[in-house]
């Protein structure tokens, strides 16, 4: 466990360090606060909590931003340092490739997190300051949007590195790592929603559609935060989760195993890969 924790912490330092992380928190930070000023103007005339509001605004930022994010910082978290040697210097050391795996991972992990925490803190923080009544509910709801939104970027990060571990060239891990974005971000709700217009009205199976709906990680999100309580007034995901039924803790565990089978696919390939 010390091994994880120090590969870890060189991480965060790196990380830390690198220009690129430290605009990409400073984007999110800005981006979350305009969407905080301006989603929450019309909420005078519409009579709903202003946090409900900036959750929503924040959710479909989150969609779009975090997984990005989360792919450009891990998908050359292995086959990069091999491409620069590196990686045999570090199992040099008494460190099982696992270990290397699991520390890259949660240092990483951790400047996402520092990253997210301090965008939508800082948004929630403005708000506060503008002398907004948020009610306690709001409050829980864009704590769980945070946290879950951490976990949306865990998801895509454990891809990065099952990306990062079957890539022979940082070149082709990258444009993988953005064909996957694409792919779960836009084109497979994109084609999802041109099968419900080919069915012509047709009723799908509920079975069915939860499977579609759990089969993109970017929608199980949408469903844990746009579904349910005040957000789902204001998005048109409220009916959709009712005719569902997936419940948060089936979406949360969704979630979870999104993360571990990437990682451990990724772990495997790493411990059997030749340097």
């Amino acid at each position: 466990m010390s091994n994880v924790l120090t590969i870890a912490g060189k991480e965060i330092q790196e990380g830390m360090r690198n220009r690129w992380v430290l605009a990409t928190t400073l984007l999110l930070t800005a981006l979350a606060l305009t969407l905080s000023f301006l989603g929450s103007v019309p909420t005078g005339s519409v009579g709903v909590d202003k946090l409900d509001v900036v959750i929503v605004s924040l959710s479909s930022l989150t969609i779009f931003l975090v997984p990005l994010i989360a792919l450009l910082l891990s998908h050359d978290a292995i086959v990069g340092e091999m491409e620069r040697g590196t990686m045999l210097l570090l199992l040099s050391y008494p460190i099982g490739r696992r270990e290397v795996v699991c520390g890259k991972f949660l240092g990483h992990l951790a400047i996402l997190a520092f990253a997210t925490l301090f965008g939508y803190g800082a948004a929630a923080a403005a708000l506060v300051a503008t002398g907004s009544a948020v009610g306690p509910d709001s409050w829980q709801a864009f704590g769980s949007m945070i946290a879950s939104s951490i976990l949306l970027g865990a998801v895509f990060a454990a891809i990065g590195y099952l990306i990062s571990s079957v890539a022979r060239e940082r070149a082709t891990a990258g444009g993988i790592a953005i064909g996957i974005w694409l792919f779960f971000v836009l084109i497979y709700d994109m084609a999802l929603l041109g099968g419900l217009v080919a069915a012509q009205g047709l009723a799908i199976p509920t079975g069915l559609l939860n499977l579609l709906l759990l089969a993109n990680p970017t929608d199980v999100y949408r469903l844990l935060n746009l579904g349910s309580g005040g957000a789902s007034a204001l998005s048109a995901l409220g009916g959709v989760a009712d005719h569902t039924g997936l419940s948060s803790p089936v979406l949360l565990a969704a979630l979870g195993l999104w993360t571990l089978a990437p990682l451990g696919f990724a772990t495997l390939i790493f411990s059997r890969r030749e340097l």
